[in-house]
């Protein structure tokens, strides 16, 4: 018997009789739970077998969007040819062998490397602190610190990043970042859902981050929060576990819908 309740399985009908569905997934803390080490991380196995499933299905799409840059994306996800997929919070896209790669203009470079010296500043003085270079900004990662430290690292990197000109800072469970694009994963969803002509879209999302994806929905699209914390989601599972019996009654719902 599924520990979903009857209204978001009745949001899920819903969603999956559209006529083009698209399905957007987070992955850290999503389909992966979280781990300390980055490229640790893994999708739970009946997520990612859901989601292949989901991506074979006519009329519909499957994306990843994630704060992660693409390359690291391709890495600990593994996403099937057929998924697209939104890197860097939204500055990183790629929509097929066709796609544009990001291209920096030479003041976006050299405000990059003023911020990646600020943050590698902050990371040497705060030990457990890690850095992550991205190809549009620089990340501060503080989960492997203990709490007064990454408290302190976090502090230390937002007062030194805020007086760059030119950028754009997010908070996110444990990281503080730096992009010198302005993009966000609400900009990245609305680009997909544009690209695909979706008239449905489920998304689920862990982090603060994916707040601005979830406030661009609207019914009969399915929103997700994964997890505990404020959120614009109408739903609500309680961690990635969950998310797999999620997307399981997906696959068996929209294959009934694309069948009527």
């Amino acid at each position: 018997m599924s520990k979903l309740s009857p209204e978001l399985l009745a949001a899920l009908a819903t969603a999956a009789a559209t006529e083009t569905l698209l399905v957007a997934l987070d992955f850290d803390g999503t389909m992966s739970p979280l781990v300390d080490r980055a490229e640790d991380a893994r999708a739970l196995p009946g997520s990612a077998v859901a989601l292949r499933e989901l991506a074979q299905l006519p009329r519909t799409t499957t994306a990843l969007i994630s704060g992660r840059a693409l390359d690291s994306l391709r890495l600990v996800a593994s996403p099937e040819p057929e998924t697209l997929l939104i890197g860097s919070h939204g500055a990183e896209t790629w929509t097929g062998p066709g796609g544009a790669p990001l291209e920096l203009t030479p003041s976006q470079v050299e405000i990059l490397r003023h911020a990646t010296d600020a943050v590698q500043q902050v990371v040497d003085a705060h030990p457990g602190t890690l850095l992550e270079l991205k190809p549009a900004g620089v990340v501060l990662h503080t989960r492997t610190a203990d709490t007064e430290t990454a408290q302190s690292a976090a502090t230390a990197a937002r007062t030194a990043l805020s007086s760059l000109d030119g950028v754009h800072l997010s908070n996110g469970k444990n990281v503080v970042e730096l992009s010198v694009v302005q993009a966000d994963k609400g900009r990245g969803l609305q680009s997909l859902r544009e690209l695909t002509a979706a008239t449905a879209v489920v998304f689920a999302g862990d982090d603060v981050t994916d707040e601005h994806a979830l406030k661009t929905l609207e019914a009969p699209d399915v929103g997700l929060k994964v997890g505990d914390g404020e959120s614009a989601a109408t739903y609500r599972i309680t961690s990635p576990e969950q998310l797999v019996e999620v997307l399981q009654e997906l696959v068996t719902l929209r294959r009934a819908g694309v069948s009527a």
